[in-house]
């Protein structure tokens, strides 16, 4: 396996794990660590699970496929830079939030490094 394979499988399993939480908002609070009882909102966090759990099939679709890497790697850059820009702005995040970001950083350094890699066809 490549390096660049490497680093894409992190970056979805990373975008995968929420998939999980499309299911219920309680799985989605114990995620994040909140309360979701608006319905509203629990409809737009699970929306957010299947998002990201198509960001982590395009990533592993990625990895055999070389023509879909730049794609995938600048659409997940944005998705997880936007995240965590916002994230460094907003304040009082708890324990499981600032987990879910430190989360997107390991997604952003794999991703950035799987760029490098191929920019410079290693």
């Amino acid at each position: 396996m490549s390096v660049v394979a490497l680093l894409l499988g992190i970056s979805a399993l990373i975008h995968l794990l929420p998939v999980v939480d499309v299911l219920g908002a309680d799985r989605l609070e114990s995620l994040y660590g909140v309360s979701i009882t608006d319905p509203n909102l629990a409809l737009a966090m699970r929306h957010r699970a299947v998002l990201f759990g198509m960001l982590g099939v395009l990533l592993l679709a990625a990895i055999p496929r070389e023509e879909l890497r730049a794609a995938a790697i600048s659409g997940v850059l944005v998705a997880d830079l936007a995240f965590a820009g916002l994230a460094m702005r907003t304040d009082g995040l708890n324990t499981r939030m600032r987990r879910v970001v430190v989360a997107d950083i390991i997604s952003i350094l794999a991703l950035s490094g799987a760029a490098v890699l191929e920019t410079l066809h290693l």
